[in-house]
């Protein structure tokens, strides 16, 4: 359908070299996209090229620390060098850390709020001319189930993940006049590289998991796919603000 079509546009997924993002940017290239992802780890990096060029996509993936301003600017200049423009940032780069509240450092909280929330932050600012420069934009942030819920082992990648939903919602308002789009997207619980650890490090999270979600099984990077193309595309022109849970039901219940 041509709402959806993407065949022209440019797309830059931070994290976009395993789990989610991966996940992510194969349905952005399958819908037509071209893709820029970015990591810090260039072998990680390489494997996710090889699978996306394998796959068709047209694609480049480029070392980078999203946690770095100057990394953030060459990272949007090295993609429109390589694709002359730049329409679609997702913003999904992070990671987590998983004990008490009580237990964490003031270095812990201020790495986990400058990979999950100042990248999305500083990603956006240097996406930003770019896109009013291509006419518009879509800005598609990975928040989470922890955007709506607390969690003992989680208090500030929670924080995060509310901190990505309001922003983004920020952003929203603000660039609405230059015809930039930007959403959010709460993944549920995802088999991942990052909830194995999960399922290591929390008692019974696996059967939790099941028992609490109506689709009855973990979610699958895939299963974000649908919902980022169509944040990414046309389909959602009229769509600014808003963050939709990709979940299975968990939140519809929980």
């Amino acid at each position: 359908m041509e709402l959806f079509n993407l065949a022209g546009r440019v797309a830059l997924v931070t994290g976009g070299n395993g789990g989610i993002g991966l996940g992510i940017a194969r349905g952005l290239a399958a819908a037509g996209a071209r893709l820029v992802i970015a990591g810090r780890n260039a072998a990680k990096n390489r494997a996710a090229l090889d699978a996306l060029s394998a796959e068709g996509a047209a694609a480049i993936a480029v070392e980078a620390d999203v946690t770095q301003e100057a990394d953030c600017l060459a990272l949007v200049a090295r993609t429109v060098e390589r694709f002359g423009r730049l329409d679609i940032l997702v913003n999904n780069a992070g990671t987590t850390i998983r004990k008490p509240p009580e237990t964490f450092t003031l270095a812990e909280w201020n790495g986990l709020l400058a990979a999950n929330l100042t990248s999305a932050f500083l990603c956006s600012n240097a996406a930003y001319p770019e896109m009013v420069r291509a006419g518009g934009g879509k800005i598609i942030a990975i928040g989470s189930m922890m955007s709506l819920f607390g969690a003992p082992f989680a208090a500030p990648y929670a924080a995060t993940k509310g901190g990505i939903v309001q922003m983004t919602k920020s952003l929203a308002t603000a660039w609405a006049k230059d015809n930039i789009q930007a959403n959010s997207i709460l993944p549920g619980w995802i088999d991942t590289d990052l909830t194995v650890g999960a399922r290591q490090q929390v008692d019974g999270l696996h059967e939790k998991v099941l028992a609490g979600t109506p689709a009855g099984r973990w979610g699958v990077p895939a299963d974000l796919a649908g919902t980022a193309v169509f944040l990414a595309s046309a389909a959602s022109d009229f769509v600014t603000g808003t963050a939709i849970p990709v979940d299975g039901g968990f939140s519809a219940q929980a």
